[in-house]
């Protein structure tokens, strides 16, 4: 090996060595364990609206966006359709359902995903 790969190999050591130290240095108290669950479906051009449920882990709660009050929840579509969390199928302590509308293009898929805060309460 040159002095120069000696040199970055040293640098990139270094570099890794103060990303692991600096890693124990945040609280404890602002990071909370999450999971994630989530439900999906696939849909053919022009079939009528479809939801799915997502499961709903026994003993968790929904987690929130960190930082905010909304439920950390993230919807994924393809294709030209339309989707939401129901209102009327979701309360967000036991139950969060999923809904699209009529896909209108050749095939449309949609992935409703929802972390939860298992931690004790």
């Amino acid at each position: 090996m040159s002095r120069r790969s000696h040199g970055l190999l040293l640098g990139l050591a270094i570099l890794l060595w103060w990303c692991v130290a600096d890693a124990g240095a945040q609280p404890m108290h602002e990071s909370t364990a999450t999971t994630e669950q989530s439900c999906s479906f696939g849909m053919a051009k022009g079939e009528p609206s479809q939801q799915c449920a997502v499961p709903f882990p026994a003993g968790c709660r929904v987690a929130h966006f960190p930082g905010s009050t909304k439920p950390w929840t993230t919807i994924s579509k393809g294709g030209k359709v339309l989707c939401r969390f129901d209102e009327h199928g979701t309360d967000w302590v036991t139950k969060v359902t999923g809904a699209c509308g009529r896909c209108q293009s050749g095939h449309c898929s949609a992935q409703f995903s929802v972390r939860f805060d298992c931690s004790p309460h």
